[in-house]
């Protein structure tokens, strides 16, 4: 009950075969092509055959970025790959004789964290991913939650400030804008450009002639106090909008991800404390715990698989045999 997950991202394609207990038994890694999709596609094509030469596999899941529709087959929109209502299911079906499925990137990695991960023990769930944007995914009553139309639980594009900062997606003020990597480095050339406690992130930034999200982490593990004000600044914010979530959904859990989340308790600490300030009915409420993800960069490929899997175990008897 081998199954195949891949992961297209803007720099690189992951792929894996992922056995039932969510181990990833082989992988792969190669560039994301640039250029036309079907270079994409020849890439995924290739990856599958290699995964499957030496192991039964009895479906693939494909996740990436952007608006999947509800029947995990047609990518909508994808920001960084030039797919606009692209029927990608279909095309990979005509050259790979197994099911597939595809998915969004982070419902794969939140379907992840839910089987195997830090969710594993409970049956709702909320995760965002912190990373140069802020993806979402929600698990509730032990399904993951798609929507109507399947682009559902695009979490990072929470209005958070009315007619605030343009998004990527069009809007004004989304959570992105405000929690995300991006965000955190923004804050952090404000309180540089602030002076005071900003004075090392200054300092950082006049040396290298930039402040990215590494010499933020490098500040951050130093104890900086600039750093450390803008971490407590996003978490404030993300624990803010997961109030917002919990008055919706009422997760048992909330899980942290991506590139930020790398912070652990510092960054967990100021959300967990912004979520108790803004948490309706405090002290009447059962209040979710907060932790950070487990399975960092392999979430996508395993949640992928995992969820190919089990589309594959609804098909009709005979749909399509294991390949070797």
């Amino acid at each position: 009950m081998h199954a195949i997950g891949i992961d297209i991202g803007g720099t690189k394609i992951a792929g894996a075969v992922i056995d039932p207990d969510g181990t990833i038994v082989r992988d792969l890694r190669t560039p994301t092509p640039a250029g036309a999709p079907q270079l994409i596609e020849n890439a995924v094509v290739e990856m599958v055959t290699a995964l499957s030469a030496e192991h039964d596999v009895v479906a693939v899941g494909v996740a990436a970025a952007g608006f999947i529709d509800a029947a995990q087959s047609t990518v909508y929109y994808a920001p960084n790959i030039n797919w606009r209502n692209e029927p990608f299911r279909a095309k990979l079906e005509a050259r790979i004789d197994l099911p597939i499925v595809i998915e969004n990137d982070a419902n794969a990695a939140g379907w992840a964290e839910f089987r195997f991960g830090a969710a594993r023990l409970v049956s709702d769930m909320v995760m965002l991913t912190i990373g140069t944007g802020v993806g979402g995914a929600i698990v509730a009553s032990d399904t993951l939650f798609r929507g109507g139309f399947g682009a559902g639980a695009e979490l990072g594009h929470l209005r958070l400030v009315p007619g605030g900062l343009l998004c990527g997606c069009g809007a004004h003020g989304c959570l992105e804008q405000y929690a995300s990597g991006r965000a955190l480095q923004r804050i952090a050339n404000e309180l540089a450009d602030a002076g005071g406690i900003g004075q090392n992130l200054a300092r950082v930034r006049a040396e290298r002639g930039r402040l990215d999200g590494s010499d933020i982490a490098e500040l951050i593990g130093d104890g900086d106090l600039g750093a450390l004000t803008a971490l407590r600044q996003l978490g404030t914010v993300i624990g803010e909008a997961c109030a917002t979530f919990g008055a919706v959904l009422d997760p048992q859990m909330f899980v942290i991800g991506g590139g930020v989340a790398q912070a652990g308790d510092l960054l967990l600490d100021p959300i967990r404390h912004a979520y108790e300030e803004n948490l309706s009915a405090r002290g009447y409420h059962p209040e979710p715990e907060f932790r950070i993800a487990e399975l960092v960069n392999d979430a996508g490929v395993v949640g992928a698989a995992d969820l190919a899997r089990h589309f594959a175990s609804r098909l009709p008897a005979g749909h399509s045999a294991p390949r070797k």
